[in-house]
């Protein structure tokens, strides 16, 4: 018997040596120790045995279990330790690599566009400034002198909301509104945000971005508007542009003009090319808002970020910046 329990000892330390994973260890911890195991089975033999070989016996299945079972929980340790370093190499992300199988972002030109106006007029003097997109009738139409007969106020023209009471803002000129009641001369502001119009084709969208500028202190002039303007259409477009102010009417402003580019067309002529819309303040906006239009004076301009982008980029549609095409927009990144 003694030869048997060596012999089984041995052999099950070298099982247990040999075992790989923790599933065949558990179920040679099962066939060894378990109630119906192997060692556990040599114990039932004490009944046959003498007082004194029963007891020796009895001692030595023990030590054996106990020398056993250490060698299980040794084997079971190294198994789960093995295998909790091949699944964090496995899992292992190296955040110093690049990344895989991703492509580099980059800035839609519309975003790009309006980087670049507030860039210009920023280095001029400008503070940028925003507001909300919905409106009341006081500061996108009645503050800015528009009559009340006006077709923008027509639902054909404008999106209203709330029944009416409410209105998705038709310019970014209400943010001009909500600055001067808010502070007083000297104010020279930008204010860029989506703003909201009953058009689409491919020149217009119901929803597309405006810049506008205001400058509001004392002797401003149309002089100071002409140079600021001409000075950042020559900085947006990289060149010496050729500036023609024609006149035309907007309620807001007197006298009011838009502003034409000399533009070379792809057969070597050339026409002029609307670009933005501008004015002097016109008295009235200035006394909506309690500021002294006999002290004060100002100018204002806005243009279509759209329109601006288009020109620079050379895109003939501006739904495309709107497709979310990505063959168009990669070419921006």
């Amino acid at each position: 018997m003694t030869d048997q329990l060596e012999e089984l000892v041995q052999q099950a330390q070298v099982d247990i040596a040999a075992c790989g994973e923790g599933r065949a260890l558990e179920a040679l911890r099962v066939d060894l120790l378990g109630k119906k195991g192997r060692v556990t089975d040599l114990l039932k033999q004490l009944g046959g045995m003498a007082p004194d070989e029963r007891k020796a016996y009895g001692e030595r299945v023990n030590r054996a279990k106990e020398t056993l079972a250490a060698a299980l929980e040794a084997r079971g340790l190294a198994l789960a330790s093995a295998e909790l370093e091949a699944r964090l190499a496995s899992e292992r992300i190296d955040v110093t690599l690049p990344g895989r199988g991703e492509a580099g972002g980059g800035l839609h030109p519309i975003t790009r566009t309006i980087n670049r106006v507030a860039e210009i007029f920023g280095e001029m003097g400008f503070e940028m400034v925003e507001g909300p997109e919905i409106e009341d009738d006081f500061h996108n139409f009645g503050a800015l002198n528009i009559p009340d007969a006006h077709p923008a106020r027509a639902m054909a023209d404008t999106f209203y909301v709330l029944n009416g009471a409410r209105l998705l803002r038709t310019h970014t000129s209400p943010v001009q509104i909500r600055a001067m009641q808010k502070r007083q001369p000297p104010i020279r502001i930008i204010c860029p945000g989506r703003v909201y119009r009953v058009d689409s084709d491919r020149t217009h969208s119901p929803m597309f971005h405006q810049m506008e500028g205001l400058y509001v202190a004392e002797k401003v002039s149309l002089a100071d508007l002409k140079y600021d303007i001409q000075n950042f259409l020559s900085r947006f477009f990289e060149r010496d542009v050729e500036a023609l102010f024609r006149p035309s009417y907007f309620p807001f402003v007197e006298p009011g003009a838009d502003v034409h580019i000399k533009w070379t067309l792809p057969d070597g002529g050339w026409r002029w090319l609307e670009v933005l819309g501008c004015g002097v303040v016109h008295p009235k906006v200035l006394e909506a808002v309690g500021i002294d239009s006999e002290k004060y004076s100002g100018y204002a301009f806005g243009m279509g970020m759209e329109r601006m982008a288009m020109l620079r980029y050379g895109v003939d549609d501006l739904r495309l910046f709107f497709n979310n095409d990505l063959r168009f927009l990669e070419q921006f990144r």
